[in-house]
């Protein structure tokens, strides 16, 4: 069930049964010594695949480009600014709408993201009451790893060295979708702690390997299976919960 490996004729087909997407969204950027640059896009990429192949829903490319400016001073990273990003998923939603879905979900991969993407919700709702425009539409954000499940199984497996970036969840959930596993040796074990409200070179001051209070040599190709698993339960719950507003 993903868009780019459909027929149009497919699409027409799907939007008579049901008119909900799934688009996940990341970034690529530094993930920490042993973190994959695309950790942000696999993660929610992995669950929404699964999602569609689990229960028939539609799910389109993922934007794997965010706002990750902060992370700019570690070679890899890409970002667009707040007001590219906004006018990407403009476009997207529009596109999406014009063929006549009215619930587009997107899931998230990346923190740094969240407030970008409010911001294009409120312009595509903006623009359609200005202009008068009453075809229904339904936006929500739903971030993978605010899930509740997934948040008691990292608790459970590394505790407070889970961290808030480069994470260890996030690094044995990309490294089992990827089919890819990183080690590396970390000093300190447990990064240090702060605000990622900077730009990129005082980011790279406060997290010289990229990593924010996190202990990612705890991740384990196993565990990104248990992580896929209740990605998949948090993400789908979530998803009915939306199409039921």
């Amino acid at each position: 069930m993903r868009l780019q490996h459909a027929t149009w004729q497919e699409v027409e087909a799907y939007l008579s049964r049901h008119t909900g997407i799934i688009v996940p969204i990341g970034s690529t950027e530094q993930h920490g010594p042993n973190g994959l640059i695309g950790t942000d896009a696999i993660c929610p990429e992995a669950i929404a695949w699964a999602l569609g192949e689990r229960h028939d829903v539609l799910v389109a490319p993922t934007q794997n480009i965010g706002m990750a400016q902060h992370h700019l001073a570690f070679p890899g990273t890409l970002s667009l600014g707040p007001s590219t990003l906004i006018a990407v998923l403009h476009d997207t939603i529009e596109s999406l709408s014009r063929h006549g879905f009215t619930h587009v979900f997107f899931l998230n991969g990346h923190g740094g993201n969240i407030a970008t993407v409010k911001a294009a919700f409120a312009e595509v709702y903006t623009t359609r009451s200005l202009a008068g425009d009453d075809r229904p539409l339904n936006l929500s954000l739903y971030s993978w790893f605010s899930g509740r499940r997934g948040r008691d199984l990292a608790q459970s497996l590394y505790g407070d060295a889970e961290g808030s970036h480069a994470t260890a969840s996030e690094v044995a959930l990309s490294w089992y979708a990827a089919g890819v596993e990183k080690s590396v040796a970390m000093s300190p074990r447990l990064a240090p702690k702060g605000s990622a409200d900077c730009d990129a070179d005082t980011f790279r001051r406060r997290f010289p390997d990229g990593r924010m209070g996190s202990d990612p040599t705890l991740a384990r190709v196993e565990h990104g299976k248990d992580f896929l698993d209740t990605g998949v339960e948090d993400a789908w719950e979530a998803y009915r919960a939306f199409l039921a507003e």
